[in-house]
């Protein structure tokens, strides 16, 4: 089933920018803007943490599901595709998390 899920979903919330807000939940958000989109992202993030205290690997798995949904919105609506963040993910992989963040501020 995962396969290329993330890239099956890109693909739809891409087709989502042509729908008519009244008619698709990702069409209402790309209408609202991007605070909008922004605004779920922070309360997904913030339900995450709170199914993480929580300890229960349903609502965790759960929450974490709708913070990676909210962001690939985010991404669709900034042009951007899971891919480039999955090919950042690649280019760090086998580089110390130190050695990547001082890269970053040098």
């Amino acid at each position: 089933m995962s396969g290329d899920i993330l890239g099956q979903l890109a693909d739809v919330l891409e087709a989502r920018k042509g729908a008519a807000p009244e008619d698709s939940y990702v069409a209402s958000l790309y209408h609202k803007g991007l605070d909008a989109i922004l605004k779920k992202i922070g309360e997904e993030a913030t339900e995450t943490v709170m199914a993480a205290k929580d300890g229960e690997a349903d609502k965790i798995i759960y929450e974490v599901a709708d913070l990676w949904f909210h962001s690939m919105v985010l991404l669709a609506q900034q042009g951007l595709r899971p891919e480039q963040v999955l090919d950042e993910l690649g280019r760090r992989f086998g580089i110390s998390g130190h050695e990547e963040k001082a890269s970053r501020n040098g």
